[in-house]
């Protein structure tokens, strides 16, 4: 916990309203970099704070600490999140959560384990008796979209969770820990390695609105496979008209 205790001595930069950024940030970047590099000099990288860096098949999908606003406020709730995309296939994803030392780690056709014991989604078949969780979009332009959903899944869940870290909500469905996860706006590397948790959990992985691909969209709603359909219906119909043009 001494990183919790040290974290109000940190340089802090804004990227945007509620989007934070210290040198915890770019150090931990910086060293997955190294170290990734150094075993495989000729692979992508694809950083929250470095940005796109090489050409190649493979790409490394980087968030060095996903959860930035919750270290700054000592809340034990953040993660190192790191994807493998293969010719543009997610394939490999690895989440580490420091302050409870839980590692996930899945790949596709292997499976996914926690603490190298495998994980399997919930067994949940109700919607009405699901625990879901969600992330409140960062920019207020996004907001007048997100309410219907939030009201919407409300008042047909058992409940809904807020934690402030997109990769671990990934990761507890695919734990079963959540029964569900929606989210919008959100960058490939909050999500690459928490999808590929959750398909290899045996879980259901799909764009929000159903429009392609939710790594280029950042709209993402994932689910056990019993409820998936419900709450994909019921968040298609929470859709305002002017969102869904």
């Amino acid at each position: 916990m001494r990183n919790l205790e040290r974290a109000d001595t940190l340089q802090i930069e804004h990227k945007g309203r509620n989007d934070f950024v210290t040198q915890v940030d770019r150090g931990a970047e910086s060293e997955i970099i190294k170290l990734v590099h150094k075993a495989y000099p000729m692979h992508a990288i694809l950083g929250e704070e470095g940005g796109k860096i090489g050409d190649n098949e493979v790409v490394w999908i980087i968030d060095p600490l996903d959860g930035t606003t919750n270290f700054l406020h000592r809340l034990p709730h953040f993660a190192v999140s790191i994807g493998i995309q293969i010719k543009g296939v997610l394939t490999h994803g690895v989440i580490y959560a420091p302050c409870t030392q839980d590692l996930y780690v899945g790949s596709r056709g292997a499976g996914a384990t926690l603490n190298n014991r495998r994980i399997r989604v919930s067994t949940c078949r109700d919607l009405e008796q699901s625990l879901v969780g969600t992330g409140v979009p960062i920019k207020p332009d996004k907001l007048p979209a997100y309410i219907p959903s939030l009201n919407a899944v409300a008042e047909n869940t058992a409940g809904i969770r807020r934690a402030g870290a997109a990769s671990l909500d990934l990761a507890y469905v695919a734990a079963g820990r959540l029964d569900a996860y929606w989210e919008m706006g959100l960058k490939p590397w909050d999500m690459a390695a928490g999808l590929v948790l959750v398909q290899e959990a045996g879980g259901i992985v799909g764009e929000l609105y159903g429009e392609g691909d939710p790594l280029s969209t950042g709209n993402v709603m994932v689910a056990t496979p019993k409820i998936h359909g419900a709450l994909n219906d019921v968040l298609k119909a929470a859709r305002p008209a002017f969102d869904a043009g």
